[in-house]
């Protein structure tokens, strides 16, 4: 425990929100140990079992980690506050925010009549014709759509669909290096991320078995443009990935298709493979605009049952307002012909910065969609020493679980002549590095 904050409390509340405030004043930070048990209830003058019971409810809202004869840690990423990436310096070329191109964005128009007065939203809470569409969108790529839903865009959907299944202390078998949002939202709804490596084909077969055998109850993958490292599932992988899966047929499975119209890579989807549980998940904010919070789900029908059952609870519907919006775009045949001219130019970007950092010697991966991943072995020396160069990239540190350090790059608005120039300079980084790298 750091020595500058003594935590106080004389109930299992007080005492958890003692620590709680420490760790959002960044008194107590990552991987800094609470006292064992006894210790604390003996300096507290209250029973051991009202510590443990903190620590539990600390464990269950993520803030803490237990680590077996390691004690109780504060977690990596405390689910206190949002984990936002470092504000872009003044004067730099931003290439670390995951961001689509504006100019591949439509204009968002509101439709223009609405109708009059109250309707019952909860009885209704889709628009057919959405529904519709949402069907020839995803039944066009072979995921079954007997079953759709709504939801308030893609870490909504996953929320509620981890929250109805799973319990506080369950395991989630998450990518690694994966979507830092969703390695986030994972412990701060108490569940234990188990890390599953992935290569430019996606999640590995033999990673997501080990990971089935520790007993997660729940997967969470990218069939395409895997965030950050770009794999995306080939027929052969897919069908390897269907064998783990089958062999655990209680094990939810959750697609994050979040790049879907844009990624540059067929759907070789884990859904259509006869599975018990599943969801494919897709939202159109890479693509249509990013404040559309929205997304669009097929599920098998315990699975659409549970979520639908959750949302009735709390927000009870999509806006029908802007359920209209996303229909407007969805079938505006010019809207559609832009999103498909994005779709090409995010992979000629992509792929020229990844043979322009080969063409120096540096190997990256990027598959599909709009980021590059770049191995190094010292993520602060590159991250610096382009931003010494007029480039803002994103540490690895926030994308992983227990794989190797690495920068993210996102090609989006990254033409030709730019991606040369980062690469040479890329280059330079490195080695300039020689000593931190081994030579």
């Amino acid at each position: 425990m750091a020595t500058q904050y003594s935590i106080g409390g004389t109930t299992a509340k007080t005492i958890a929100a003692s620590v709680e405030r420490a760790v959002t004043q960044s008194d107590l930070g990552p991987g800094d140990a609470l006292p064992p048990v006894r210790r604390l209830a003996d300096e507290l003058g209250v029973s051991p079992g009202t510590v443990a019971t903190a620590y539990k409810e600390l464990r269950q809202r993520g803030l803490v980690v237990t680590r077996g004869r390691g004690g109780t840690v504060v977690a990596a990423a405390p689910a206190v506050t949002s984990r936002r990436p470092p504000k872009v310096p003044e004067g730099l070329r931003d290439l670390a925010g995951g961001h689509p191109d504006p100019a591949f964005l439509p204009d968002l128009v509101p439709p223009a009549r609405l109708s009059p007065g109250a309707r019952s939203h909860r009885s209704s809470p889709r628009l057919p014709e959405l529904e519709d569409a949402v069907r020839a969108w995803l039944g066009g790529e072979g995921v079954p759509v007997e079953h759709v839903t709504f939801a308030h865009g893609a870490l909504d959907c996953v929320a509620r669909l981890l929250s109805a299944e799973l319990r506080p202390g369950d395991a989630v078998a998450m990518e690694d290096p994966g979507y830092h949002h969703l390695l986030d939202l994972v412990q701060a709804l108490g569940l234990r991320s188990v890390p599953v490596a992935v290569d430019d084909e996606g999640m590995r077969p033999e990673a997501l078995g080990a990971a089935l055998r520790t007993g997660a109850r729940a997967v969470v993958c990218s069939p395409r443009a895997q965030n950050p490292y770009g794999g995306c599932f080939s027929a052969h992988r897919r069908d390897a990935l269907l064998d783990v899966l089958r062999e655990a047929p209680d094990v939810l499975l959750i697609e994050n298709d979040h790049a879907s119209d844009i990624a540059g890579a067929p759907l070789n989807s884990l859904t259509a493979g006869g599975l018990s549980r599943w969801a494919h998940v897709r939202t159109v904010t890479k693509f249509l605009g990013t404040d559309l919070r929205w997304a669009a789900a097929a599920c098998d029908p315990t699975t659409l049952a549970r979520h639908d059952g959750r949302l009735l609870l709390t927000s009870g519907w999509i806006s029908h307002l802007l359920q209209r919006t996303v229909l407007g775009l969805m079938t505006d045949q010019d809207t559609m012909t832009q999103v498909g001219r994005a779709r090409s130019v995010y992979g000629e970007r992509r792929r020229a910065l990844v043979a322009a950092l080969d063409s120096h010697g540096v190997p990256a991966h990027g598959a599909s969609g709009m980021n590059v991943w770049v191995p190094v072995l010292d993520e602060s020396a590159v991250v610096n020493g382009l931003r010494s160069r007029g480039w803002w990239v994103a540490a690895g540190a926030r994308f992983r679980i227990a794989a190797g350090p690495g920068v993210r790059v996102t090609t989006a608005d990254l033409d030709a002549v730019g991606a040369t120039r980062l690469a040479s300079d890329f280059a330079e980084v490195l080695g300039e590095s020689e000593a931190t790298y081994g030579g």
